[in-house]
């Protein structure tokens, strides 16, 4: 199969593609846009995703008081980043997203008719490294579905132009080379196995990252998290995410850089209606739950506790023999604090359905929390310890649970609630205190819980995994776009988007994200590839 002309071809149809197509196809150039997926998925990740997206003095923030500025955002990205002595192309791109983040984004996004709720969320505050200073993480009034859906319109509304083309379930498997500069693709048809070749001037590879293929992610595994990965890697990438074309660009000479980053949680199930290999789901750890080991005993000195550090947690769980772990709390807690991550299981606010949302707050989401305990496989209940205990090790894992020293854990933990506030000597109990100061939070957990409240059983055990999201590594980029060679120069004709492009510079976010810089990332990316483009092809 042979081509028409094209502009440009955009491999990959997640929102970093289609963002970058559309701002091309807008202005007048004629686009071809692979995607590997069926149409129904046109939109990608993005489409199922929670829909945080990082903001450095909003209009949000000034509105709640909340004072930020880009030196203030700059300094706790870094800190977080722990970014290496070369990672001056990340840093550029780190300070570039800080600066930017407000004009080139929200308000390019706001443009098209996308708005975002009220309360900005306080995540990733920093443990041992300093992460937000103050709350940054912007949701997005319809999910992550909204956004992508949006830009999916709007990018199709543009076929009656005759300057976008879709071609869909077509795997890209190459990169065509001609006198030094990339002039096209080379793949197949996934339902006739028919070959096609492309060409265009400029090739832009929005193809996601490597966690969706787990053997290469086993081959990356961060020392950071020591030894070997677990066992088991439940999937939160996409199914199509497999590092394929890394691996041309490498071939051609290009930069492929930390590709040992990756941002995963530490809080996945097993998704109770699977689509792909090893589907996971990423929980929202409930706060006032305990946090135990692959035995049952309370991870310690220092308890896990969520908000603060998702690389730490899962290098936690990590440093166990076992590399899974589990949520001890009851059906109380399960009511006011369980979430989801992504907009299928968030369909109040996917569908803006704002009195659905608000009786979600109020009264707890009985619909989400019954179809875990009903269908998800990690779910066990009981109305007793030794019961639970028993529950626990029925689901396997290779370790037997230490019932009484469970018990002896979670009644230690719940004896402190029995003292007067000022006397509560617990590291947990500290941090609820402080995360409850914030009405972000507050308004999403419980006061005071203890785990063996009677008015509050059945009690409910989750076992929990590491569940791969999203790489931070990725093709090195300029400020443009870019692709760039081992010797720091532009491999011509070939551009890198979102998470292909470590989400910028082949590394923006050293070995930690502040959250929502990841569809912030795919969208300025786009904008500024798209930018550099337009000057190339006019």
């Amino acid at each position: 199969m042979s081509n028409g002309k094209y502009d440009v071809i955009v491999v990959g149809g997640g929102i970093a593609g289609i963002a970058t197509a559309l701002e091309l196809v807008e202005k007048g150039r004629k686009v071809l846009l692979i995607d590997r997926d069926e149409e129904k998925n046109f939109g990608g990740l993005a489409k199922e995703s929670f829909g945080g997206m990082f903001f450095v003095d909003s209009p949000q923030q000034r509105k709640a008081k909340i004072r930020d500025n880009a030196d203030l955002a700059y300094q706790d990205w870094c800190r977080f980043a722990e970014f290496g002595a070369d990672d001056h192309i990340p840093r550029q791109w780190a300070r570039t997203y800080i600066e930017r983040s407000v004009p080139d984004i929200l308000e390019k996004v706001t443009a098209r008719g996308v708005s975002f709720m009220p309360v900005v969320n306080w995540v990733e505050r920093g443990q041992y490294q300093p992460g937000n200073s103050v709350p940054r993480f912007h949701m997005v009034w319809g999910t992550g579905h909204r956004l992508a859906v949006t830009y999916r319109d709007a990018l199709n509304a543009c076929r009656a132009t005759g300057l976008i083309t879709l071609l869909f379930r077509a795997k890209v498997t190459d990169l065509v080379r001609e006198g030094g500069a990339v002039t096209g693709v080379a793949g197949v048809l996934e339902e006739t196995g028919e070959a096609f070749e492309y060409c265009a001037p400029i090739t832009v590879l929005a193809t996601g990252g490597i966690n969706g293929n787990d053997a290469k992610i086993r081959e990356n595994w961060s020392a950071d998290w020591g030894g070997e990965p677990p066992e088991t890697l439940l999937n939160g990438s996409h199914k199509y995410a497999d590092g394929v074309l890394h691996d041309r660009v490498r071939a051609l000479g290009g930069q492929v850089t930390h590709m040992d980053l990756a941002w995963d949680y530490a809080a996945g199930v097993h998704h109770p209606r699977p689509r792909k290999p090893r589907h996971g789901l990423s929980l929202v750890p409930t706060k006032s739950s305990l946090w135990m080991d692959a035995r049952g005993r309370r991870f310690g000195p220092e308890p896990l506790v969520s908000g603060y550090d998702t690389f730490e947690l899962v290098r936690r769980v990590c440093q166990q023999d076992h590399k899974y772990s589990w949520a001890i709390l009851n059906l109380k807690i399960a009511l006011k604090e369980l979430a989801i991550s992504g907009a299928e299981f968030n369909p109040a606010i996917r569908d803006r359905k704002l009195f659905s949302f608000l009786r979600t707050i109020l009264f707890g989401n009985k619909p989400l929390v019954t179809d875990m305990l009903d269908h998800c496989v990690d779910f066990v209940t009981a109305s007793s310890v030794p019961e639970l205990a028993e529950k626990m090790n029925a689901l396997g894992g290779g370790i037997p649970i230490d019932a009484e020293g469970m018990e002896a854990d979670i009644r230690t933990y719940d004896a402190q609630f029995d003292r007067p506030a000022s006397l509560r000597n617990d590291e947990q109990i500290r941090r609820l205190t402080h995360l409850r100061q914030y009405r972000g939070d507050r308004v999403r957990m419980c006061k005071a819980q203890k785990i063996l409240d009677p008015k509050a059983l059945p009690l409910i055990a989750i076992r929990q995994f590491v569940i791969s999201r999203k790489s931070l590594g990725g093709m090195q980029t300029d400020l443009e776009g870019q692709v760039l060679n081992q010797a720091g120069a532009p491999l011509e004709g070939l551009y890198a988007v979102g998470e292909a492009a470590g989400f910028g510079g082949g590394g923006v976010h050293g070995k930690r994200a502040l959250e929502g810089t990841f569809l912030g990332g795919c969208m300025l990316t786009s904008l500024y590839a798209a930018k550099s483009i337009l000057k190339k092809v006019g």
